[in-house]
């Protein structure tokens, strides 16, 4: 079934969300403005706590600037000031990654992608409206929500004390 997107007027797959104008609203509410510019060659989009803007590059195709938009409305929302390179900046663009992988990706949306393309991220990703980065985020996260809910191994009853406890 084909729907139509809430912001442009385009189809757009089932399931997928049309959060474009949800991400629009919260940075309103957050006092964040959005412009557009032309950026460095190594990025699409950047957010500036001091001035509370998002600049994206123009011209992005609608995948990529949903994707875009959504990691720059993580960091505003955390607040987050740019940093050097190093761990501290990695785990602060992971954390935006991840915000905006759960934000686009609905997961009966996702399994039927998965489902209808056998697996191929880049059809995934074309039937989602993201990014390539955005569904290996998703699934990454997948990957992590069903280690973290599996039982803890249990261990055997320590009935044996060690040489040095005593016994």
């Amino acid at each position: 079934m084909i729907v139509r997107s809430r912001s442009s007027g385009r189809p757009t797959a089932e399931g997928t969300m049309d959060t474009d104008d949800e991400l629009h609203a919260l940075l309103q509410q957050l006092g964040v403005r959005v412009a557009y510019a032309d950026l460095p060659d190594d990025r699409d989009g950047e957010f500036c706590a001091a001035d509370r803007l998002i600049r994206l590059r123009p011209n992005m195709p609608r995948r990529l600037h949903r994707s875009v938009l959504a990691h720059e409305c993580a960091h505003a929302l955390r607040g987050d000031a740019a940093l050097p390179a190093g761990v501290a900046a990695q785990r602060q663009e992971r954390r935006a990654d991840e915000w905006a992988a759960r934000r686009l990706i609905e997961r009966a949306s996702y399994i039927r992608a998965e489902q209808l393309h056998g697996g191929h991220v880049q059809a995934i990703a074309l039937e989602l409206e993201v990014t390539v980065d955005v569904v290996d985020t998703y699934r990454r996260l997948l990957a992590q929500d069903a280690v973290e809910s599996r039982p803890a191994p249990r261990h055997p009853s320590r009935r044996h004390r060690s040489a040095t406890s005593g016994a």
